[in-house]
């Protein structure tokens, strides 16, 4: 049985959430694009990669979901030929990147998470310069400019300094210069972290615009829910570096025992009251999120619904708060996992670097 026949449910999926951007369906027939058989990272005795195995289908946009720490920057810079491989083998357009790295590189377009065009030069310059770095002539190297500028919305500021653009704008123009060279496969690795929805939305819908233009087969990291389940076409779950999900977002979703969510906040709930939620019927989870806020997973949200406010109301507490609706990408990680994803991002996010020596007021 192949990973995703065992990951998938095969029940019909109820998700009713809007799609951001249309995308044209991929080709599960199609080549492989991209190819990673048992990757293996090590540092020392930490081992950040543990042997992993996918394939990206050419025309795919493939998604890697995963906390902070859970090895897909890691993944994309073995593949991308930013750091060698310890084991395994990946393959990009049939090029090994270990034995054939040159090779490898001309076939893809990288877009790290930090932002890296120059500050001091135009729109036009950084493009210019990188599309240079390819050996683009001249011409090819105008008109791939002219077409991306269009193409995420930026020719109005082809004269504008970098340092000037606001975050979604350079965020735009980094994933252009990525192109510049026409690759076939394009690497993005968390390339909304730190955008105002507004801006996060744009590029959404940038990169779907630019996929059907271009052709491209798309690899994406990212820890938004939501990003991965409307954009990608499939979706592998990393935790801890190892593959722990691979399917389509509806099929992970329909995988997981329960068709609905019931999130409801309470009021001076006594100390058994997430056993008692448990005991209600069809409930299948139940996960405490704190201050009172309890999600519920279901087979039948509308029954559940009923038995749950009828033992508040007897129990005397109250209901502050509660709204029912279809399972999502949250409660596959916490099925696969064991934990939320959002828990992990917290933790990272709270950590606070300690200053310096001498740094101190």
């Amino acid at each position: 049985m192949t990973e995703e026949s065992r990951l998938n449910g095969g029940a019909k999926d109820a998700s009713a959430a809007p799609a951001v951007i249309e995308r044209p369906v991929y080709d599960p027939s199609a080549p492989a694009a991209i190819e990673v058989e048992h990757i293996v990272k090590k540092y020392g005795d930490f081992t950040a990669v543990d042997d992993v195995s996918f394939s990206v289908k050419e025309g795919e946009i493939f998604g890697l979901l995963g906390p902070n720490g859970a090895g897909k920057s890691t993944l994309i810079r073995m593949m991308t030929t930013l750091i060698p491989i310890t084991s395994g083998k990946a393959r990009i357009a049939g090029q090994d990147v270990s034995k054939e790295p040159n090779a490898a590189r001309r076939m893809i377009g990288v877009i790290p998470q930090a932002l890296t065009s120059d500050l001091d030069l135009t729109v036009e310059e950084n493009l210019n310069i990188y599309a240079k770095l390819y050996d683009v002539p001249a011409k090819e190297r105008q008109r791939s400019i002219e077409e991306l500028l269009g193409l995420v919305d930026l020719t109005k500021w082809r004269g504008a300094q970098t340092k000037t653009l606001s975050g979604g704008m350079r965020r735009r123009l980094e994933i252009a210069r990525g192109l510049v060279h026409h690759p076939k496969i394009f690497f993005l690795d968390e390339p909304t972290t730190g955008l105002d929805p507004v801006s996060r939305v744009a590029v959404w819908e940038m990169l779907g615009n630019i996929k059907e233009h271009r052709k491209l087969t798309i690899l994406i990291t990212t820890h938004y829910m939501d990003e991965a389940d409307r954009l990608c076409d499939r979706i592998a779950i990393v935790d801890h570096g190892k593959l722990v999900a691979l399917d389509a977002p509806m099929a992970l979703k329909a995988s997981v025992p329960g068709s609905n969510v019931i999130e409801v906040q309470f009021e001076n709930s006594p100390a058994d009251w997430e056993e008692r939620l448990h005991g209600l019927g069809e409930v299948t989870s139940v996960q405490h999120e704190g201050a009172g806020m309890y999600r519920v997973l279901t087979g039948n949200g509308s029954r559940t619904t009923t038995q749950l406010v009828e033992m508040a109301v007897q129990s005397g507490v109250q209901v502050k708060s509660l709204s029912v609706q279809n399972t999502t990408l949250d409660d596959v990680f916490v099925h696969y996992t064991g934990r939320q994803l959002r828990d992990e991002l917290q933790k990272a996010y709270a950590f606070v670097m300690p200053q310096r020596p001498g740094l101190q007021p």
